[in-house]
Formats: structure tokens, sequence, C-alpha cells
């Protein structure tokens, strides 16, 4: 069975005594994916992002385990870019690369780097405090992309940059996962730029896992439903469900077939994000993940 890159189970973590920020989380992500983490605030997309880059423990469960796959050069496993971005404020553009190739010898990709910071046009020679937070973005992922990790964990990596940068790096990352079999692991807000670029989702709420899987697989798993209002949307599994007048609009998850009457349609990613957001109650989906032999 193939390892995957990235895999939780059961895990939980909490800050104090009784407040738990991830509880009872399970999930298995394939090797090779972009995979989105996204959620409301607070739900624990950067807390799962932590752990998995180890700056956190779990306080129960196992993971996040990031898995070398075999086979794979001696290249470090993981790397990171935080919203906060520390970087050396009083280094340039360029030490700050050059900082990155004397931390990185013999796995440092000088090329992606220096197209990275390119692609913004930045000064070779300016300060690291001079820069916009947008350009910092750029140096950041930048020292990431440069390290050729095989798993890349990303906190609200777009947050700073315009939806013109955005649509760029969005576009470099899914080069880099086609490329090179880079696993990215990134948290964002802007659901809609996400259908065309990530192709894995993890939906945290509440501080758990309730969507998890191929975007493909899940959207298919779903049916937006118009029916008349007295229709009888058991026995299958209901995300979300309003009534207008004499007209019953659903999102569902089917357990069999649907009645000849009812209007039927595959909703879009941002569509089965919004509906189980807005109700924390809808049953999850997120099969807890496979067991393999390089795990036992």
């Amino acid at each position: 069975m193939t390892v995957p890159a990235l895999e939780a189970d059961a895990l939980g973590k909490r800050f104090g005594r009784r407040s738990w920020a991830l509880r009872d989380c399970s999930f298995r992500l394939p090797a090779g994916r972009v995979c989105a983490v996204v959620g409301p605030n607070g739900a624990g997309k950067s807390t799962l992002l932590a752990l998995a880059a180890g700056l956190l423990a779990p306080h129960r469960g196992h993971g996040p385990r990031a898995r070398r796959r075999p086979g794979r050069r001696p290249a470090p496993g993981w790397a990171s870019s935080t919203r906060d971005k520390p970087l050396y404020q009083q280094l340039t553009v360029a030490e700050t690369l050059r900082m990155g190739a004397d931390l990185n010898p013999g796995h440092w990709d000088a090329d992606t780097a220096r197209r990275v910071v390119a692609g913004g046009d930045l000064d070779p020679d300016r300060r690291i405090r001079a820069l916009s937070g947008g350009q910092r973005t750029r140096v950041a992922l930048a020292l990431a992309l440069g390290k050729r990790p095989e798993l890349l964990l990303l906190d609200e990596p777009m947050a700073d940059l315009d939806p013109l940068a955005r649509h760029e790096l969005m576009g470099l990352l899914m080069g880099e996962a086609a490329a090179h079999g880079t696993t990215i692991v990134m948290s964002s807000h802007v659901v809609a730029e996400l259908e065309d670029s990530c192709d894995h989702l993890l939906l945290v709420g509440g501080g758990r896992i309730r969507l998890s899987g191929e975007i493909d697989d899940l959207l298919a798993a779903h049916t937006r439903v118009t029916a008349p209002a007295t229709a009888d949307l058991a026995p299958h599994d209901v995300v979300e469900s309003r009534t207008t007048g004499r007209q019953l609009g659903a999102l569902i998850r089917p357990a069999g077939p649907l009645p000849a009457d009812w209007r039927t349609g595959e909703p879009s990613l941002e569509d089965l994000v919004l509906s189980y957001l807005r109700n924390p109650t809808a049953p999850a989906l997120a099969p807890a993940p496979e067991t393999t032999e390089a795990a036992a």
C-alpha cells in the first residue's frame, strides 16, 4: 500500500486544561497532492499545521506524521511557511537566499528560489524589513521551495498577495507538485480559488475533521436538490436544507435513488464548504486513515 505523505489518528491538542483546539482528528493524505485546509477562524487549522511541522506536540492520538517515501533522495523531509513569516529583518533578499543555500547544502534549488523572488520584481539588495507583506511572502515561499521538500506546509500563504500574484504563485505550487511529487498542505479562506488548484480537502470545524478526501470524490458524494416543500429527505444524510414557500432546497449525501421529480445538480466546492460551515451538526464525511505496513 502507498505510504501516505501525512496522516493522523485520533489526534488531540488542547491549550490549557480544558480548551481543546483539535479533538479526535483522523485523516490520511496521499503523496503528491495539493491539499487545502479550510474552516472558520479558530477551527484549528493553524494548530494542525503546527503539529505537522513539529512546532507543537499532541496531547492525544498519533500524528500528524510526515513519512518519507521509499527510494526518495535524502533531502529535507518538509518545509513550512507561517503567517508571521519569521525572516531576519536586517538581511537583504539576496543574503536571505544565500542563507537558505548555506543551511541546505547539496539540496538547495537556487533557480526555483530566484524565480519566486524575481516574479515580484524584488531588488536583491533590499532589506527584509523594508518589504511589504506580499513581498515578504514571496521571500518566505522562495526559502521553502528552495529546499525541495517532499512535504510543504503553508499557513495562509496567499493572505498578503493581490489576486494576480495569488494566481501566479498557485500555478507555481501546482507545478512543483506535478514536476517533483511535492505534497503541499495549505490553509486558506479563499475557497473559490482552491477548486481549480487543489485536489484534496480537509475541512476543519469545531476542532474536528468535518470533510476529508479527494475534492472530486467529495463533490460526487453530494447532491444539490430542489424538491416540493413536503418532500421527505430521509434516509439521506442532510448537510443543509431550506424551505421557501412551496419549494425545498437541500444539500444531501444520497443514500439511494432520488425521486424523478426532484431537480438535482452537483455543488461547487464553495457551496459544499459553506453548507458544512453553516450547519455544524451536519454528519461528517471523514473516514479514518487506513492502516499501512509503514505506519505499523
